[in-house]
């Protein structure tokens, strides 16, 4: 089974989406520098912490990217991490999906690339470094 292990969302104000999420919801935002994109990194929960009906243990986090009128499909996403990210990819396309364009590396991270599913839904794919080769 394949966890979602990120939600992203496109931005126009870095400042402004900053602001709103750590006003109403309390998250902690990390802005991150021109070498990552001015990625607004998001952390919703901290390890271990109880938020009323269930814990925070299992949530995600996720980030802002600035929206580009040179990509496709910028809307909320979730992020799916994958043992593979070429054996992924030939089973969204073979499960009649979409996938757009190629794998792009994010430094530190892993390689990344962004689908259609069959209802027109972005989501995206994750294949992580192992661990300790970031």
């Amino acid at each position: 089974m394949d966890p979602v292990v990120h939600f992203e969302m496109p931005y126009d104000d870095r400042e402004r989406v900053a602001k709103f999420y750590r006003t109403v919801f309390s998250w902690d935002l990390k802005m991150l520098g021109e070498d990552m994109g001015n990625y607004v990194l998001a952390t919703t929960a901290t390890p271990g912490e109880r938020v009323g009906h269930e814990a925070a243990y299992g949530a995600i986090g996720g980030g802002f990217f600035k929206r580009n009128n040179d990509w496709p499909a910028q809307y909320p996403s979730v992020v799916i991490a994958v043992q593979d990210i070429r054996a992924a990819m030939k089973k969204v396309k073979d499960a009649g999906g979409e996938v757009l364009g190629e794998p792009m590396p994010i430094p530190g991270v892993g390689d990344y690339v962004s689908f259609l599913d069959t209802e027109k839904n972005r989501v995206s794919i994750l294949q992580p470094l192992p661990m300790g080769k970031g």
